[in-house]
């Protein structure tokens, strides 16, 4: 814990949805900083952490870009000090998911990105977890990585089945360090992500699902968690999810 009581956490996929919901939630304890790909969604999310009492670190970027992480890292440290805790969200999908329509530029864009990039920032981010000394990571994968969807796609299940084995290798071997991992797994969420599906679900079906702040609180959950707990997995799920 710092002097000051407050803890770095660097949330990708901060510009909407859970990584959004998840950066407000932490804030009123945290420095949080804020990746994503798209810096004006960015500056609205900062303006929701520091309206609910958090200080904000708005560093854009892909996480297929190897660079802008390591960049985006020295910047926290050089403000900062350290990361103390990550929150992995940036996620992607397309709408042609089967092995009969889709095409592998988006196949390899969606592994880049949900599980690549994923341990690109964790790679990074790794020493500064170490020298936390109860470093923090949780993985937003999928319901799909927990039990087998069919309408998720040949690469998204793919790719979030990986995170479980990340977070798995990094528990095993990282817990001398104090180093904890989470593979999250939530059901259908009603975010901006579901215009990604071949058919985008109705009013009346997104009203039946998490909401992103749902998911926010089990993120919280987990990072308030005593530093000699580990939640190595948690799946969480609306009520009609099948």
């Amino acid at each position: 814990m710092r002097a000051d009581g407050r803890r770095v956490a660097w949330v990708t996929g901060a510009g909407s949805g859970m990584g959004r919901a998840a950066a407000v939630a932490l804030a009123p304890d945290r420095r949080v900083a804020l990746s994503g790909r798209r810096r004006a969604v960015l500056d609205e999310t900062a303006r929701l952490v520091e309206r609910a009492g958090g200080e904000a670190l708005v560093l854009p970027l892909d996480t297929r870009d190897a660079e802008s992480i390591a960049a985006a890292r020295d910047e926290i440290r050089a403000g900062w000090g350290r990361v103390d805790e990550v929150v992995l969200a940036a996620g992607l999908n397309a709408p042609k998911r089967s092995w009969r329509d889709h095409a592998m530029a988006d196949v390899e864009a969606i592994i880049e990105t949900n599980l690549t990039g994923t341990m690109r920032v964790l790679d990074a981010v790794l020493p500064d977890l170490r020298a936390a000394g109860s470093g923090h990571a949780v993985v937003v994968s999928s319901y799909s990585a927990w039990r087998f969807s069919p309408l998720a796609g040949v690469a998204y299940s793919a790719s979030k089945s990986a995170l479980a084995s990340l977070c798995q290798t990094l528990n095993a071997q990282e817990a001398a360090a104090g180093v904890r991992a989470c593979h999250l797994c939530p059901g259908d969420v009603d975010t901006e992500f579901l215009r990604l599906r071949p058919e985008v679900p109705g009013e009346a079906a997104r009203a039946a699902m998490l909401s992103p702040e749902d998911v926010a609180r089990a993120i919280r959950f987990v990072l308030d968690s005593p530093a000699h707990v580990r939640l190595d997995e948690l799946v969480i799920s609306p009520i009609s999810q099948t």
